[in-house]
């Protein structure tokens, strides 16, 4: 009887001993697969390297007025002062981790406030559809942030054949226009993306106008027109929203203050 009882009682145990393990390694790999599907963390980090080109200019000499008789192809010429177009720009600090143009120094050309064309020459050719649009232009430092002064844009409401619907857009109120990121980053260049935009009518500050960027779902509230960069991003598509909003946090009317684009990160 004493023999059965002990037999019975080891065998419990070494069903016990050799059930306890598995348990620990499931646990172990579901701890594991959590770690691998955590967020990444984002974050933003102003810069101040960059040169600061406080008496460059940029103005439009061609077309020279704002409406255009037909839809088709217009030649645009850009007269630039003070700034060299094609000029690797001097890269210091966090500017030296940026994705960089080998083609040097340009001009963001925005069209109804979609994704910027780069331009490194000041005259070029745009094909213009018929209606009312809206042009915004800036110099570009080669790493594609703009250059911040009160001459260094154009910003024109144009009309080319018949008028259509406006865009919301008053050049003489607060504008906001969405610069970067943009299109697609790959290797290195996904590690550090310049987040850029430009200001027309206003200031940012602690108690005023703020812009307010949302990256994939994580929310940041700006109060200086500075660049900064992105760090922490996960490879694949991320999501880049700002709006520019007032001191009590309501989005400023202006079709162009509220912006969504997707950028796509690669290995």
């Amino acid at each position: 009887m004493n023999v059965k009882i002990l037999g019975t009682a080891a065998a419990a145990l070494l069903i016990a001993i050799s059930c306890q393990p598995k348990k620990a390694e499931n646990e172990e790999v579901v701890m594991e697969e959590t770690e691998m599907t955590a967020p990444a963390e984002i974050s933003i980090e102003k810069f101040t390297d960059s040169p600061a080109y406080a008496s460059s200019s940029l103005t439009l000499k061609n077309p020279s007025n704002t409406t255009i008789a037909k839809a088709g192809e217009v030649d645009f010429a850009f007269d630039v002062k003070d700034y060299m177009l094609g000029e690797v720009t001097e890269r210091n600090g966090m500017a030296a981790n940026l994705a960089n143009s080998d083609k040097g120094q340009h001009i963001h050309f925005i069209l109804d406030n979609e994704p910027y064309s780069a331009h490194y020459e000041p005259e070029f050719k745009r094909e213009m559809p018929e209606g009312t649009h809206y042009l915004v232009a800036f110099l570009s430092r080669s790493y594609h942030e703009s250059v911040k002064n009160a001459n260094s844009f154009i910003a024109k409401k144009m009309v080319v054949g018949t008028a259509s619907d406006d865009m919301n857009v008053d050049f003489d109120k607060p504008t906001m226009i969405y610069s970067r990121p943009k299109g697609e980053y790959t290797g290195a260049d996904t590690e550090n993306l310049l987040l850029d935009f430009f200001l027309l009518n206003t200031t940012l500050s602690e108690d005023g106008n703020k812009v307010r960027a949302t990256i994939n779902g994580q929310e940041f509230m700006i109060t200086e027109w500075a660049p900064y960069v992105i760090k922490g991003l996960p490879k694949g598509e991320v999501t880049v929203k700002l709006e520019l909003l007032d001191a009590d946090g309501n989005l400023i009317p202006g079709g162009f203050n509220d912006v969504t684009r997707t950028v796509t990160l690669k290995d």
